[in-house]
């Protein structure tokens, strides 16, 4: 079959209204999503303490802060295998089935990690101590497939589920309860700074975010038990227009346009969350920031709420003013930002948490992004599409971008991840201005 011109039949209804399905569909995609993606990046909030605890005593800070970074990438490397697993039955077999499997295989290892034996626990009931850093290794590429599943699943469930005109409201709907996910991480580590005692995190405040982030998990595969099949995929499979050859292959022959596109915006929505949302509350701990750790997670906290606010905006922008232009104006403000946001911080930081607030606002333009991919591949393989530009892309920029901060702020100072973060945003602005006349065709055949 022809895959070029069979975006969506017309079955999302041509009004731009929200049912009470489709704000119930939305909500719960949402819910179940923050739930998810609080369990998989709550690691990078912990990475200090877990480096101290997951590798041999003695090892310098930085050493084992890097190391403890090394496994949180190690989840970003397997988000591929899951997503392009998942998206082939998704794209054959519905989306449904996969978008609740994605969220059990996130909780499980979650809950395991807060139950596994430290280095020094392993060392003296007589067991190796390398089987802790290698245990966690494994359950964090577990939970990197699970992601990699639930991200473009998500986007495209809710993309599919929604009405013309409000496709850049569900996406960015969805995007926001995955940051909330960030923000109740955030939240959660911080309340454990104030409330604990190093030597108690240590001992065993670490863990309870992992506990409760198993049970959240568990809960969201509960939720999504309510959630329907999408009107698209139902519709595409009653017409027998599911592709009948590899969703992947068909993918990669004749919509490379759709991955470059896909590639580049997700490289710039992996530097704007990694760097400034993930990074930025451990990295001002350390030289040559050197900030106080109640004030850099508050300011996580911060930005994580801004954020959530700043992906609904990004999204209403979307359906107002079309995906290009919402793009190239979130683009520059989030250039704008960041560099404020350094600049400050290289100075001494004395407007920290204001501008690390702005800069979380600006950050919701990733709120922009799923629906300039979810546009970018037709229905019988959108899914196939959307999984693998965003994993491929986000399992490379992923895993580097920690490495590369890592390296670069010691040799090139305070300024280095704010110029990182500018030139994705520059690529997305360019991006933006050549998407500016175009409409988002996602409802319409």
């Amino acid at each position: 079959m022809t895959l070029a011109n069979s975006s969506l039949p017309a079955e999302p209804a041509a009004s731009s209204t929200l049912t009470r399905r489709d704000a119930r569909t939305l909500m719960l995609a949402a819910l179940g999503g923050a739930l998810e993606f609080y369990d998989f990046v709550v690691f990078v909030f912990l990475a200090k303490v877990l480096g101290a605890l997951f590798f041999p005593a003695g090892t310098a800070p930085w050493l084992a802060t890097l190391q403890s970074y090394g496994i949180f990438a190690a989840g970003y490397l397997a988000r591929p295998i899951g997503g392009i697993v998942m998206a082939h039955f998704g794209d054959k077999d519905g989306r449904k089935k996969m978008f609740t499997l994605s969220v059990f295989l996130m909780a499980l290892p979650t809950l395991c990690i807060g139950l596994l034996p430290t280095y020094a626990q392993l060392q003296s009931n007589g067991w190796p101590g390398l089987l802790a850093p290698l245990l966690l290794l494994l359950l964090r590429v577990v939970q990197g497939i699970a992601i990699g599943g639930e991200v473009p699943g998500a986007w495209v469930f809710v993309a599919e589920h929604a009405p013309r005109g409000r496709i850049g409201f569900a996406c960015a709907s969805l995007t926001s309860g995955l940051t909330a996910g960030i923000l109740l991480g955030s939240l959660l580590t911080t309340a454990i700074n104030q409330h604990y005692t190093p030597a108690e995190i240590a001992s065993y405040g670490w863990r309870i975010p992992f506990w409760l982030g198993g049970v959240f998990g568990f809960m969201a595969v509960w939720l999504r038990r309510w959630l329907s099949e999408t009107p698209v995929f139902a519709a595409i499979r009653a017409r027998k227009q599911l592709t009948q050859s590899l969703p992947l292959s068909a993918v990669l022959q004749g919509h490379m346009k759709g991955v470059l596109l896909s590639v580049l915006v997700t490289w710039m929505l992996t530097a704007a969350i990694v760097v400034v949302i993930l990074m930025v509350p451990t990295m001002v701990q350390n030289k040559p920031f050197g900030m106080a750790t109640a004030e850099a997670f508050e300011g996580g906290s911060l930005a994580s709420f801004f954020l959530c606010f700043g992906c609904i905006g990004g999204g209403l922008l979307v359906d107002r003013i079309g995906h290009g232009r919402a793009l190239l104006f979130g683009s520059l403000a989030l250039l704008a930002t960041t560099v404020a946001l350094f600049w400050d911080l290289h100075a001494g930081g004395a407007h920290f948490l204001p501008l690390y607030s702005l800069a979380g606002l600006a950050v919701g333009v990733v709120g922009v992004v799923p629906a300039v991919m979810v546009a970018a591949f037709p229905a019988a393989i959108r899914f196939s599409g959307v999984s693998f530009s965003y994993n491929v892309a986000y399992a490379v920029f992923g895993s580097l971008t920690p490495y590369l901060i890592g390296l670069t702020v010691p040799k090139f100072g305070a300024m280095a991840p704010a110029i990182y973060v500018g030139i994705t945003a520059v690529i997305t602005v360019i991006i933006g201005a050549r998407l500016r006349s175009q409409p988002l065709e996602v409802g319409a055949a």
